[in-house]
């Protein structure tokens, strides 16, 4: 490459190519784009724009290629922390880092394997995930980096680091100017000794987060102009005061997080005549007094803390002080001419201040609202507009962490959410996410995540085209990436506005995409779990859940259900096949996923999960799914009924949402008779009477359907009443919050009293009647006592006077207002249902006449869902000759007869619509 291509490409950095230029120089007479004819300098600006891997496969693409995408400005700096790196992977790139000056990697792993890479001019290291990493592999990075000027390792704690490694590095490295190291438990005399004697140009240091440093070694460091020991424990501030004013150079001190005192801060201060700058950030000794945080006069030198004005403070560092103090940063990033000294108090500032804000955010101290509204957000945007990836991806980080106030529940603070948007933080985050770098892609996309858990946040997030950025960032073959923006989809599809422009961005096939690639990989998890939570939200809508369907995530959810061993992800995979079972009416999404290889035995194996939330999505799913007349004996078959009666028998103690779809579930299969019988036999009975004593109205529902459904096979219904079933079902009837726990429970006991259990008991079909005393008389006066004041309490004593004295039809319209059960509607009878409150209109019992009455009146009100469907099977059952004597009989209750004659209304309405629309 000639010397003008390299200037040209230093000059212009990572700045995007211009469309018009590769269009200009690269087309054909046809106007096809010929990337083969694209200027060496225009390839080797895209090859900038790439990782590494992807570098190497484009490379592999043509001849002229490989030997551009070797060019050694290139591989001037290498970020493998998104990548496995082993040792073969580390040779196999050897022969492009021979020029190699900056390294960031993760992992003990990685650090074993960096030797491989041969990059003896290496300048920079910076390391993640440090707890493994040991001070063999420390000792040996230090022995073959000779050149070493730079060596960081955090911010996770260095757990198994001691001083021997720094001794070491102190000998291997004589170049060494700046050392940051964080969470060592004890960095002793001898460690600090050798720094001072074999790194005399080390002029940055920063011990962070350890247990202890020794003191008087310290002091020794003659050298050091910028040194942190923010967060580490067991100073002695007297020793400190002693020894540290021998560092003639000392220019910036960061002792945030510390339990540094006043009286120390104002000795530092005034004592040190090269000190310019002391980071006292979240020291709780300091906030605390009050008459010190007053006091600004600390004698030219600057104190930054979460109670003075850090921006004022910074500003005060520069000649011109008449410029915004909140762009402070930007307007020193933009100056043409700039004094090295103060450049230097610039960086080692922003860095400090960063990590700072990082670990206070992670800590989440109580009573800094005030701090973060008013100063840290805006201190956290400045920062992600940083000439220095680490500092822009440390400020993310710390965004994405200072707003969230329980990670557990995902609850953010809204104040800190919305400063974020009054502060421009959304369009700086998504310009971040645009970056061609992994890093930040990452880190900008967590922070969006968490944001958007705040609908005014995801709201700007969507208008500012967030919703394309995440959708194309899912699409990264690196994890960390597509994990943090699965995560934001995720959040942002809770709101219904957003669903449709998920789907339009194509979100929905990245989703089921990363679904598939990440299926059985280990480490991701993360990104399985949230795929499948945004697809759990996106499938709650008819639209949505018919592309999930299309894309293959019917095939794709079930696969996660069946071989992933992870709860949160075996949750996030069965409630969106419990969304996509949810549109029964609508599309063929519930009958696809029980026809899936596998789909129903999974879900009915899940429901054993040791996982509260596990069990409950799955049950949630085989509600749904038994909607389905196949899938209802499917699940049956596969052992469902066992698995369900043994969860109802469970959790009797667990959350109500469990409890809820429990009972559902098995209310979901009872529809089958045989199902019903094998619940009963399996013994549902006492587990639903159990559910049915909850004090949650929707358990009440659930455990209402459920023993209404089984109450109608004679066998369970003794079975219902010898397990103490009555009482618990009249407590409903009377004294549910739900209007339809009451109808059903009053059904069941409708079923269980109107004259077959009678001959049950007398033939002693259940197995339990002879070692049970069961009073039928005493339990039959009980139910229909409450059978009749829930009738009653429906009554309105005014409209059913007028009702009875007119055959007007407003008088029969303002009655059923005043009893319909808006729910009712939704409720499916079999025609054998039917037929049996067909024949209770024929019962002796007035009570359960009018039972029945009003039953077919709820079933079959227009608008009812599935009011056509009973009206079918009401006239195969020749309801209306029986409802017109039941209207007309003369010992019959009120209620009875005005019932019996708003069904025939009803029949007739339909009869009149069926025949018009014919």
């Amino acid at each position: 490459m000639s010397r003008r291509v390299r200037r040209r490409v230093e000059r212009r950095g990572t700045a995007e190519v211009e469309a018009q230029e590769i269009e200009m120089l690269s087309s054909d007479m046809k106007g096809v784009l010929d990337w083969t004819r694209l200027p060496d300098d225009t390839v080797i600006q895209l090859f900038s724009c790439l990782n590494y891997r992807d570098r190497a496969s484009l490379s592999s693409t043509c001849r002229t290629w490989r030997v551009l995408g070797k060019s050694p400005c290139l591989w001037q700096a290498l970020d493998l922390r998104p990548h496995k790196c082993d040792a073969a992977a580390a040779a196999s790139l050897a022969s492009r880092c021979e020029n190699l000056q900056k390294l960031r990697f993760r992992g003990p792993e990685s650090a074993v394997a960096i030797i491989n890479l041969q990059a003896r001019s290496l300048r920079q290291i910076s390391v993640d995930g440090c707890r493994k990493i040991t001070d063999a592999s420390l000792s040996v990075l230090a022995a073959r980096h000779e050149a070493l000027e730079c060596l960081q390792l955090g911010p996770d704690l260095c757990e198994r680091i001691s001083s021997d490694a720094l001794k070491a590095i102190a000998i291997c490295c004589p170049r060494l100017q700046k050392l940051r190291l964080t969470g060592i438990h004890e960095i002793d005399a001898d460690a600090i000794n050798a720094l001072a004697k074999h790194c005399p140009n080390l002029m940055d240091i920063g011990f962070i987060d350890c247990r202890k440093v020794d003191e008087t070694a310290m002091g020794n460091v003659t050298s050091v102009r910028f040194l942190s020991v923010a967060g580490t424990c067991n100073i002695r501030w007297g020793m400190v005061l002693q020894h540290w004013k021998k560092l003639p150079h000392l220019t910036g001190l960061d002792v945030s997080r510390t339990d540094i005192t006043p009286t120390a801060v104002l000795r530092l201060l005034k004592l040190w005549h090269s000190l310019k700058v002391l980071c006292a950030l979240n020291c709780r000794a300091v906030e605390e007094d009050a008459a010190f945080v007053s006091n600004n006069n600390h004698k030219g030198k600057i104190l930054f803390a979460l109670s003075t004005d850090n921006f004022k403070g910074i500003a005060s560092l520069f000649a011109d002080t008449t410029k915004n103090e909140r762009n402070v940063f930007l307007d020193w990033r933009n100056m043409n001419i700039k004094d090295r000294k103060l450049d230097e108090v610039m960086k080692w500032l922003e860095w400090t201040l960063c990590y700072a804000l990082l670990r206070i955010s992670e800590s989440n101290p109580p009573g800094l609202d005030n701090f973060w509204l008013n100063q840290g957000t805006s201190l956290l945007l400045s920062f992600m507009q940083s000439a220095e990836e680490e500092v822009q991806e440390r400020a993310a980080t710390a965004l994405a962490t200072f707003v969230v106030i329980d990670d557990e529940n995902a609850s953010i603070d809204p104040g800190r959410a919305e400063a974020v948007i009054r502060v421009g933080g959304i369009s700086l985050l998504l310009n971040l996410a645009r970056s061609w770098q992994e890093g930040l892609q990452a880190e900008a996309a967590k922070a969006i995540a968490n944001l958007s858990v705040n609908a005014n946040v995801a709201k700007a997030v969507a208008e500012e085209g967030g919703i394309n950025i995440l959708a194309n960032l899912a699409t990264s073959m690196n994890r960390l990436v597509a994990e943090e923006a699965a995560g934001g989809l995720w959040n942002l599809s809770v709101g219904e506005e957003h669903k449709g422009a998920i789907a339009e961005a194509g979100g929905v096939k990245s989703l089921v995409d990363l679904i598939t690639k990440w299926s059985g990989t280990a480490g991701g998890e993360g990104v399985l779990e949230r795929a499948a939570g945004a697809l759990a939200n996106l499938a709650a809508d008819d639209k949505c859940s018919i592309e999930v369907a299309s894309a293959g995530g019917v095939h794709a959810l079930v696969t996660l259900a069946r071989s992933c061993k992870v709860e949160g992800v075996q949750e996030q995979a069965a409630r969106a096949l419990a969304n996509l079972a949810a549109h029964g009416d609508s599309n063929s999404n519930n009958a696809a996923v029980g026809q899936e290889v596998g789909a129903l035995e999974a879900l009915v194996q899940l429901t054993r999960s040791s996982h509260d939330g596990v069990r409950q999505e799955a049950a949630g799913a085989l509600w749904n799914l038994s909607f389905d007349d196949r899938n209802r004996e499917a699940i049956a078959a596969a052992g469902g009924v066992e698995a369900l009666v043994a969860l109802a028998r469970s959790c009797s103690n667990a959350s109500h949402g469990l409890q809820e779809r429990a009972a559902g579930a098995l209310w979901g299969l009872s529809v089958s008779e045989a199902n019903s019988i094998a619940i009963g036999q399996e013994g549902g009975v006492a587990p639903l009477i159990a559910l049915a004593r909850s004090d949650a109205e929707d358990v009440h529902e659930t455990a209402a359907g459920a023993l209404w459904n089984l109450a109608f096979n004679p066998g369970n219904a003794l079975r219902i009443v010898e397990e103490g079933g009555v009482p618990a079902l009249v407590c409903l009837c009377s004294s549910s919050v739900s209007k339809m726990a009451r109808f059903m429970s009053a059904l069941a006991l409708a079923y269980m009293f109107d004259g077959r259990l009678d001959q049950v008991a007398l033939i002693g079909t259940s197995t339990e009647s002879t070692s049970k005393s069961v009073s039928l008389d005493g339990a039959r006066r009980m139910a229909l006592k409450h059978i009749e004041a829930l009738i009653l309490s429906f009554s309105n004593p005014q409209a059913f006077s007028a009702a009875a004295a007119s055959s007007a039809t407003a008088a029969l319209t303002q009655v059923t207002s005043s009893v319909r059960i808006q729910d009712a509607g939704h409720l499916r009878c079999s025609g054998a249902e039917i037929g049996r409150f067909v024949s209770m209109l024929r019962n002796p019992s007035s009570i359960l006449k009018a039972c029945a009455a009003f039953a077919l009146l709820q079933f079959t009100i227009p608008g009812g869902r599935h009011a056509l469907h009973h009206v079918s099977l009401m006239q195969n059952a020749g309801a209306p000759r029986v409802l017109r004597a039941a209207a007309a009989a003369t010992g019959a209750p009120l209620e009875a007869k005005i019932f019996a004659r708003i069904v025939l209304r009803n029949l007739e309405h339909h009869m009149e619509s069926s025949l018009k629309s014919s």
